[in-house]
C-alpha cells in the first residue's frame, strides 16, 4: 500500500469518525435558563435550539423560538411536542415530577450549576462545548470571559484607590412589590462585589426584608432588578409601593440603578462583563469610564 493510499484511508477514517461523533451529540435542544441559552448561542449552537424558557430573552433572535414556560414551572407536554434530544437547565429547573416524566419519555436531562463563581462557569462552558462538539470555541470563550474579568478587577482596584466602596443593596421585585434582597452567596452578591460595591445584606440567599430593615441598612446605591418593569417605570413603582424608602440615602441622592433581571438567572452568562462595567460606572461616577466593549 503506497503512501497516498494510506493518507487517503486515514482521511476517510477521520471523516467517518467525525460524522459518527456529530451523530452521537444531541441535535435538538430545549434550554431552560437565560444564561445557559446565551452560552449555547455564543458557542455556535443556536441552530440546535428548538425551544427555550421565558427567561431566555437574549439574543433577540431567541424570541422567535417556542416557549416552554418559566424554568421552575416547565410542562412536559410543551417540551415533548418539540421532540428534543436534550433539555438543558440549572438546578433551578423544575418541577421534579415534570423532569421525571421527561426522562421516562427518553429526553436527556442535562443539569448544570447556577452557582455564581468562575470555576463553575469554566465547568459549564467546557460541558456545553463538549455537548455541542465545539471544545475549541469553549476554551476561547472561557479565556475571553476571564480576561475581561481581569480588566474589571484592575479597574475597580484603581477606582477604590480614590473612593471607598459604596454600600449597596440589590432588590429583586415585581412591579414594585414582593421585594427580595440579595444576600451572601447569591448571583446578586457576586455582581455587587465584582462591580466594586459592598453588599450590606448579611443574610444568606434571597430574603424579604421590611421597609424598616431596608431603611436601617441605608445603602448609598440601590440596585433594582424588576421582573415586570424597567427604567423609570421600575423606579416609580418601587417608591409608589414602598413610600417608606424615600428616606433612604440612595433614593434621596438619585442613585437607584435598574438591572436586567436575566443577568441573575442560570449562573454567569456572556453579558456579565458588560453588566459589571455598567454597575461600576454608577458605583464610581468620578472614575474614568470602563469601556464595556474592550476585549483584552
Amino acid at each position: 500500500m503506497n503512501t497516498l493510499t494510506v493518507r487517503a484511508l486515514l482521511a476517510g477514517l477521520c471523516i467517518v469518525a467525525t460524522g459518527a461523533l456529530a451523530d452521537s451529540l444531541p441535535q435538538r435542544w430545549v434550554s431552560a435558563g437565560g444564561s445557559l441559552s446565551e452560552w449555547v448561542v455564543a458557542l455556535g449552537g443556536e441552530a440546535k435550539l428548538v425551544g427555550v424558557d421565558t427567561t431566555s430573552l437574549h439574543p433577540a433572535s431567541l424570541h422567535a423560538l417556542p416557549k416552554v414556560g418559566y424554568q421552575r414551572q416547565l410542562t412536559a407536554e410543551g417540551i415533548l411536542a418539540l421532540k428534543p434530544d436534550i433539555l438543558l437547565g440549572s438546578e433551578e429547573m423544575g418541577p421534579p415530577p415534570v423532569l421525571q416524566q421527561l426522562r421516562a419519555a427518553g429526553v436527556r436531562i442535562e443539569t448544570l450549576s447556577a452557582k455564581a463563581d468562575e470555576k463553575t462557569l469554566r465547568d459549564t462552558i467546557e460541558r456545553l462545548g463538549g455537548l455541542l462538539g465545539a471544545p475549541d470555541k469553549a476554551k476561547q470563550a472561557t479565556a475571553d470571559f476571564e480576561a475581561r474579568l481581569a480588566v474589571q478587577e484592575a479597574w475597580v482596584k484603581k477606582a477604590q484607590s480614590a473612593q471607598a466602596a459604596p454600600g449597596v443593596v440589590l432588590l429583586i421585585g415585581h412591579a414594585g412589590g414582593n421585594l427580595l434582597v440579595a444576600g451572601q452567596d447569591t448571583s446578586g452578591d457576586w455582581l455587587i462585589q465584582h462591580a466594586g460595591g459592598r453588599n450590606l445584606a448579611t443574610h444568606s440567599g434571597y430574603k424579604a426584608l421590611s421597609v424598616e430593615a431596608l431603611t436601617a441598612l441605608d445603602p448609598q446605591v440601590l440596585v433594582l432588578s424588576d421582573r415586570a418593569l424597567n427604567g423609570d417605570k421600575a423606579r416609580a413603582a418601587l417608591t409608589q409601593q414602598n413610600p417608606g424608602l424615600a428616606a433612604n440615602s440612595a433614593l434621596r441622592d438619585g442613585r437607584v440603578l435598574v438591572l436586567d433581571p436575566t443577568l441573575l438567572v442560570g449562573g454567569l452568562g456572556p453579558r456579565i462583563p458588560d453588566g459589571l462595567a455598567s454597575l461600576s460606572r454608577a458605583f464610581y461616577p468620578s472614575a474614568q469610564a470602563l469601556n464595556t466593549e474592550s476585549r483584552p
